[in-house]
């Protein structure tokens, strides 16, 4: 398996678990719409309805932390960073990566496994009318963290391979806000051709300028 696959494999897996995360959406705007009904409608809420939704909530905050990652959709606060060389990027990721990154989220998965196996010993439950099991949702740290940390060595020999070749290697892409936008327009029928040719080509120089803006033009996404 060379490099290049290795990557691609490791951004599938961690788009697949995101996707695969991301349907609790709907779950939670299903429980939400049904509780406001029985809460306001018919004057009987439930009792187990708050603890449900943090539950699917905190699974889909953990579980798409690998699938950002992979899109290299976390939010930078460096301001310098989009100016740098390729190289220079590079060299700056892989520092972060190995202080921060390896540390952090390794006692991130350690300790979540320790919490998931003490709350599994003891059945834990919610304090709740209708109690709950609390150990399956605690079981989403150390998984998440396992995730995280597949993607973060993917990161890793990313770096590594800018650092050798001067480029960032190339991201498994996903659909985007333009593509989404790019589709609707193609599909209206309010807008002559012309005018969607320019609103598409106009959209997409936006989001150029903001992508190297961002990454200085050399990091592919």
């Amino acid at each position: 398996m060379n490099i290049q696959k290795f990557l691609h494999t490791a951004d599938r897996f961690s788009m697949f678990a995101g996707k695969a995360a991301s349907w609790l959406i709907v779950s939670l705007m299903l429980v939400v719409c049904a509780e406001v009904f029985k809460r306001y409608a018919l004057n009987a809420p439930t009792a187990w309805i708050y603890d449900i939704n943090n539950m699917m909530y905190g699974t889909l905050f953990m579980m798409c932390g690998a699938y950002t990652l992979a899109q290299d959709g976390h939010v930078r606060g460096d301001f310098f960073y989009g100016s740098m060389k390729p190289r220079t990027q590079a060299f700056l990721d892989l520092v972060l990566f190995i202080i921060f990154f390896l540390p952090g989220i390794g006692a991130l998965t350690w300790a979540g496994w320790t919490y998931f196996h003490d709350s599994l010993a003891i059945h834990e439950q919610t304090f709740s009318a209708m109690a709950l099991p609390v150990y399956p949702f605690k079981f989403v740290i150390p998984l998440a963290g396992v995730i995280v940390m597949i993607q973060g060595i993917s990161e890793i020999i990313r770096c590594a391979v800018c650092l050798k070749t001067g480029e960032w290697p190339p991201r498994l892409k996903d659909a985007e806000e333009m593509d989404v936008v790019e589709q609707q327009l193609s599909g209206s029928e309010f807008v002559d051709d012309t005018a969607r040719r320019e609103a598409i080509a106009n959209a997409k120089s936006i989001e150029e300028s903001a992508h190297q803006r961002a990454t200085g033009g050399g990091k592919a996404s």
